[in-house]
């Protein structure tokens, strides 16, 4: 079967065509990603403006050709923290299938976590015991814990790179102040759900996950994408650290010049790596492993598992269950 997952985040929207069926592990076919920065087309009230929503339609009527010319046989389209929290997200999604015939699936930030922590351990296998999976997006910071294939812990936070530079990181390069205080935020932000996290158990493996992560883990000396998935990508906080003040000294256009850094990404990649220093330091992380799934593969895993259940493959143990069921 072929699929299509379409993700409209803070930062982009992303079509991924995988060719899957049940038990096997998807395959990429095909890719198109378009930069649109939702977050930055939200009004003072929080509402995403008309450019914004026209923005949006064009993107995802661009994936929907896009998704034909490849022989999708099934699309799936999901949003995440910009329309969620958009105040006038419905009629934004109303908009969407009125002009492109697609319903946005808003996910909550729970579900997120979830699938994301579901896509990390079918990367790695039940070989990596208890896992903690930490994911930085345009808008949020996903959380989660656990032994199984569905966490014992998730959450998300609101500390998204995307949104915390518009919001809290002015200048460039931003004030020193500016800085400070952002850490301050972020760390009273993770700290209030440190509990939570250490509940679960300690974790056998940490992984982190998604374009942030990885850029940061490349900024740090990480293997380049162009050597393949396969290849073991490690981010370690002793690496990480020193960088955070080089990164409050540099303007954007020196961070793109930076390993890893794309220019659409450098502006953020400060607030990234706050985050990620932050999360590290409050939960005990020495070193996290950068997995190349995350929520796409994790959506697409959910739906082969139903589709496995629905025709009686994998002996009809398990339904499709969670926070989506598509």
């Amino acid at each position: 079967m072929r699929l299509g997952v379409l993700d409209v985040g803070s930062n982009t929207v992303h079509l991924l065509v995988v060719d899957a069926h049940p038990g096997a592990q998807p395959l990429a076919a095909d890719s198109l990603r378009r930069v649109l920065r939702l977050a930055e087309h939200l009004t003072p009230e929080g509402a995403i403006d008309d450019t914004g929503t026209a923005a949006l339609v064009d993107a995802v009527a661009a994936a929907v050709a896009a998704a034909e010319d490849a022989g999708v046989e099934e699309f799936l389209a999901f949003a995440t923290s910009a329309v969620r929290e958009a105040t006038n997200g419905e009629a934004v999604l109303d908009e969407v299938e009125r002009a492109t015939g697609v319903r946005l699936q808003v996910l909550p930030g729970t579900a997120e976590a979830d699938l994301t922590f579901l896509a990390v351990r079918r990367w790695f296998g039940w070989s990596a015991g208890r896992l903690l999976v930490l994911d930085i997006g345009g808008g949020s910071l996903e959380v989660a814990a656990g032994l199984d294939e569905a966490p014992d812990v998730s959450f998300s936070l609101p500390l998204g790179a995307g949104r915390l530079t518009r919001d809290r990181l002015p200048g460039d390069p931003p004030a020193a102040g500016d800085v400070r205080d952002l850490r301050k935020h972020v760390r009273q932000q993770i700290a209030s759900r440190v509990r939570d996290v250490t509940r679960a158990g300690s974790p056998d493996r940490v992984v982190v996950t998604s374009k942030t992560f990885r850029s940061l883990a490349r900024l740090c000396g990480a293997a380049p994408s162009e050597e393949g998935p396969a290849v073991r990508r490690v981010l370690r906080r002793a690496d990480l650290s020193p960088w955070v003040p080089r990164l409050a000294g540099m303007r954007v256009k020196q961070r793109a010049e930076l390993a890893g850094v794309s220019a659409e990404r450098a502006s953020q990649v400060l607030a990234g790596a706050l985050v990620a220093e932050a999360a590290f330091e409050l939960l005990g992380v020495e070193e996290a492993l950068v997995c190349p799934w995350a929520l796409r593969e994790g959506i697409i895993l959910r739906r082969l598992d139903a589709i496995g259940s629905r025709d009686g493959l994998a002996d009809g143990v398990r339904a499709a269950a969670g926070p989506v069921a598509f």
